[in-house]
């Protein structure tokens, strides 16, 4: 597997940050070239070729914070460390915390930046920080908590044909639940048709889109599931190596999740002698990882830059290898599934859908979190469970799918959470993170922060992305904000990013500013 960027991340573990000598070095010792590591070093957000502050206070930027006042927070801690020495403030891309808005990351440690003392104690030690835990929201009340013991699946399925538990998904409807909603028994049934001895499972887990959070709630909670959902399926494909690809802010959920693999060894499903390697890799950072074929190019020690497609990571993925690649949450409910039936599944559902959805909650709501919810249930129904909006305000807007997805009005709330239903709704599920906005708020600051994160995020492999996100953040910030000429302007835009970038990150990084232009005029100067 990938040995360059896990030897830069180690050498970061251990010396804080990447030191020219040291990655001479590192080159000498691993016979590449420098300019290799060069590369990588520049490319990946997560690697410091500076010495560090002794603290490091990670402020997030995007959306659900925003929403959470991080500009006034921000400003506060800044403040408050005005006077302390060795301490250095700097603003990120979403960290995965925006049940925790405004949210904040000190020493790898993630904190809300609006509750002081915790602030002060990371800064001190964060190794004194109590963790929240996980399982807001639905840990007490789904079917997975009181789910058949822990690793008695894969063992059951293993003495059937491999074939079986592809029609059982197939027959239960699953999808992916990482945003594409692709057919799982579908892909499964692909990669397992592929041909060659040697196959890969990696399990995505590098949400990193600004409300995206439930994959992490599933890791700390439910990671069992999700280990054996991976042996379920290099089982199905006949793959003998597997790979978990985890965003580096989830230290906490990397650790729940390395404690279950340990387990699993114990158990003999994974491990030597069993027939399926599992191992951990930790993303050096990056949206665009998420993307599966610029997630295959960081595990081959390239940049994360998306290929061209075709072929398809199922025939041609993780060094030239048929490879299977669900999310988090998909390979959890195929566990799910195998372990309680088809019929279970189907059950779940209310009116045509079948099955039931972890859903990432964040912005103006009282009690953000993830909840598990059948699918058909409404956005109304979601609303009422997170206990409605916070002080009492209207809803605005809402995202139904995360940053990428258009914006759906109040009259949508009683939109089925379906992926079919909201995408007649003129938008998209994704990976099913509603991002709530109250009444008064400013559309055009929503717009904005979104434009800027994809922004910041393109990784400029192609040049209508990087040059034609850059250029519209430009001209709003020049001009003060949308007004008809402009959204003209970017409409066109948008219109060729659509049609010539490589990824799906180039193609709807206007969209959500547009569908607030079009379902609001009277917040950008009319039509």
């Amino acid at each position: 597997m990938s040995a360059l960027i896990r030897e830069l991340v180690e050498l970061q573990e251990r010396e804080g940050w990447l030191e020219d000598r040291a990655l001479s070095e590192l080159a000498r010792r691993l016979k590449v070239p420098e300019h290799r590591l060069e590369s990588l070093t520049t490319f990946y957000p997560h690697f410091r070729r500076s010495p560090p502050p002794e603290v490091r206070v990670e402020v997030c930027r995007d959306l659900s914070c925003e929403l959470g006042q991080a500009r006034a927070a921000q400003r506060r801690v800044s403040k408050s460390l005005a006077e302390k020495a060795g301490v250095e403030l700097v603003e990120i891309s979403c960290p995965g915390r925006c049940d925790q808005a405004p949210a904040g990351v000190i020493g790898d440690v993630p904190v809300c930046l609006s509750d002081h003392a915790a602030i002060e104690q990371a800064i001190a030690d964060p190794s004194g920080v109590a963790f929240r835990g996980w399982g807001k929201g639905y840990s007490e009340a789904d079917p997975y908590s009181q789910a058949t013991e822990h690793y008695s699946t894969a063992p059951r399925w293993a003495k059937r044909p491999p074939a079986e538990s592809v029609e059982a998904l197939t027959e239960a409807g699953l999808r992916g639940m990482g945003g594409a909603a692709f057919p799982t028994g579908r892909k499964w049934a692909l990669v397992a048709e592929a041909q060659g001895p040697d196959k890969f499972v990696i399990c995505n887990a590098d949400e990193s889109e600004p409300g995206t959070f439930k994959d992490r709630e599933i890791l700390g909670a439910l990671p069992h599931l999700v280990i054996e959902g991976m042996a379920l399926a290099a089982h199905a494909v006949g793959a003998r190596q597997g790979v978990v690809f985890i965003r580096h802010e989830y230290g906490p959920e990397r650790r729940s999740l390395e404690e279950a693999i340990e387990a699993a060894q114990r158990a003999g499903l994974v491990g030597p002698g069993t027939g399926f390697e599992l191992e951990v890799f930790v993303s050096p950072g990056g949206y665009i990882l998420g993307e599966e074929t610029a997630l295959l190019e960081c595990l081959e020690d390239r940049r994360g830059e998306p290929r061209n497609k075709p072929p398809y990571p199922g025939r041609v993925g993780l060094w030239g290898k048929p490879t299977l690649i669900n999310n988090v949450e998909t390979f959890a409910h195929a566990t799910a599934i195998l372990a309680k039936g088809v019929d279970w599944w189907k059950q779940l559902g209310r009116g045509s859908s079948d099955g039931h959805k972890f859903v990432s909650v964040s912005g103006d709501v009282a009690q953000p979190g993830v909840h598990l919810v059948p699918f058909g249930s409404s956005f109304a129904d979601l609303l009422e469970a997170c206990g409605g909006m916070a002080e009492g305000e209207g809803v605005m807007a809402f995202a139904p799918g995360g940053a990428s997805s258009r914006f759906l009005g109040p009259e949508e709330l009683s939109v089925a959470i379906d992926f079919d239903a909201v995408a007649q709704a003129g938008s998209m599920l994704g990976s099913g993170a509603v991002v709530f906005v109250a009444s008064g708020r400013d559309l055009q600051a929503v717009g904005l922060s979104l434009t800027r994160f994809f922004r910041n995020e393109s990784c400029g492999k192609c040049v209508p992305c990087r040059l034609g996100t850059d250029q519209a953040v430009k001209r709003i910030e020049a001009e003060g904000g949308v007004g008809p000429a402009l959204r003209n302007d970017l409409e066109s835009l948008s219109e060729t990013l659509a049609q010539t970038s490589l990824c799906g990150l180039g193609q709807v990084a206007l969209a959500p500013l547009l569908s607030l232009c079009a379902r609001f005029p009277d917040q950008f100067g009319g039509d």
